[in-house]
């Protein structure tokens, strides 16, 4: 369902998982009318008692329908109660609340105690009742859409209101590979020293779509840079220098191609409070992290303690109850963290040794999602792995919880997304990317063009 303005009043009947996913999302129709059937708040009511993440969204929903419905009669429920205007030039919709336990089988073949089915069965019932009126089933659930398009509903949608864009490929990658050589292409170029800096002015117009921190490089491999400012004539970089850039290290590990040497110097800046880091499997988002992390914190000082968390969707069966501390119960999701660390020390002499010392030294904590909620973590560095995981709501609360002098880091692959409720256009990862490109205080790196492994490049393509 994307917002669009539109004269023709509507009937939109919502499923429960649009409520799970934003729980004010009754409030973004409009002008149009919303229907909620009594089996959505039914399953609501289920899950919200829960020890699940998905639980505190469906106590938000129930909520905030509470709020809008609090003072209505049964009756001004089951003829609508107005919902609060968003616009003032178009007229507000009415909630409608439905028994559709009541309701005739419009199609005998579905069975009909099932709750996809009744609230399918919903939506056909007001088709016939309220024709010609539009009625719009809106459901996350492809299969659901499918099962209703097939029974004779007309109009079935997911809901986009709060997408970005609608192609993944079309995502924000952080930077902009100029073809053939970047100097070639700039004509006339004013360049000033700052410190040790060297900076560039150049035209708008070589770079129309220009993001601040997105970084430059060429084909060419013969300049690599970072926009600093933007205004309407003219576009200021600061120049790394190719080979200079690939140089860069961190806690012994040097960057394979200039991906990684980008996706380095972001987290190894204090001036980036949020680092994005993006790509498939084995193309060295966590390892990067990882190392510039112990950088910044052992050998810079600049930071006390590396906060290690990330979101546990079971992708299998549950491995069963884990006795323990919260640090040992985060100890199996996070084992992509500690393999890293046997990486960063396998030519120690004892590897296991060297990575308890540096554990204790950088102060590691293996902290859980669930438990961010409330925090304020001040001078630290907060490693947010597989975040492709988590939604819109879910980043906001993390990264409201760094304070003063605290460094985000967040990666993730969106092609590996576990999330019953999200898709690779909806991911909290993706919302991300797209609201802080514009951001002073943050940059993106992509590092599909990382060189992995023969094995995992295969599994890739072919699998």
């Amino acid at each position: 369902m994307a917002r669009k303005k539109s004269k023709e009043k509507k009937i939109y009947v919502l499923d429960t998982n649009i409520l799970l996913h934003e729980p004010f999302a009754f409030l973004n129709f409009e002008e149009h009318d919303v229907v909620i059937p009594m089996t959505v708040l039914e399953e609501l009511d289920h899950i919200k008692d829960r020890n699940k993440d998905v639980s505190r969204d469906a106590r938000v929903a129930i909520r905030a329908l509470e709020d809008v419905l609090r003072d209505a009669s049964p009756e001004q429920m089951l003829q609508g109660v107005a919902l609060p205007r968003q616009n003032e030039h178009l007229g507000g919709g009415h909630l409608f609340i439905i028994n559709d336990h009541h309701i005739k089988d419009e199609i005998p073949g579905l069975p009909g105690g099932e709750n996809d089915h009744l609230i399918i069965n919903t939506a056909l019932y007001l088709q016939r009742e309220k024709g010609p009126v539009k009625v719009i089933l809106v459901t996350k659930d492809i299969n659901m859409r499918l099962k209703a398009k097939g029974a004779g509903l007309k109009q079935v949608e997911d809901y986009r209101t709060d997408q970005l864009i609608d192609d993944v490929r079309f995502l924000y990658k952080g930077y902009f590979k100029f073809s053939s050589e970047f100097w070639s292409q700039v004509g006339e170029c004013r360049s000033e020293n700052e410190g040790r800096d060297t900076v560039h002015y150049v035209s708008r117009k070589i770079l129309p779509n220009a993001y601040i921190n997105e970084y430059l490089i060429d084909e060419a491999e013969t300049f690599a840079g970072r926009v600093l400012a933007i205004t309407e004539q003219e576009i200021k970089i600061l120049d790394f220098g190719y080979e200079r850039l690939m140089h860069r290290h961190a806690w012994g590990i040097h960057p394979k191609n200039i991906y990684q040497a980008m996706a380095m110097q972001a987290l190894l800046d204090p001036q980036m409070d949020l680092v994005i880091l993006t790509g498939p499997a084995g193309c060295g988002k966590t390892l990067i992290a990882l190392a510039a992390a112990l950088e910044l914190v052992i050998e810079r000082g600049q930071y006390d303690k590396v906060i290690v968390t990330r979101n546990t969707p079971e992708i299998a069966e549950s491995i069963g109850f884990l006795p323990g501390t919260e640090e040992e119960k985060m100890a199996p999701w996070l084992a992509a963290i500690t393999d890293s660390l046997e990486v960063l020390h396998k030519t120690d002499e004892h590897p296991h040794a060297s990575v308890n010392y540096i554990m204790e030294k950088a102060n590691i904590q293996f902290k859980s999602v669930n438990f961010m909620r409330g925090r304020s973590i001040q001078n630290a560095i907060v490693i947010l792995d597989e975040c492709q995981n988590l939604s819109a709501a879910q980043l906001k609360t993390i990264i409201t919880r760094c304070g003063e002098g605290t460094k985000l880091i967040c990666s993730g692959n969106l092609s590996q997304i576990d999330s019953n409720y999200l898709t690779a256009v909806t991911s909290g990862l993706t919302y991300i990317v797209e609201r802080f490109k514009n951001f002073e205080g943050s940059t993106t790196i992509n590092l599909n063009g990382v060189v992995r492994s023969r094995l995992a490049s295969f599994a890739e393509a072919n699998l």
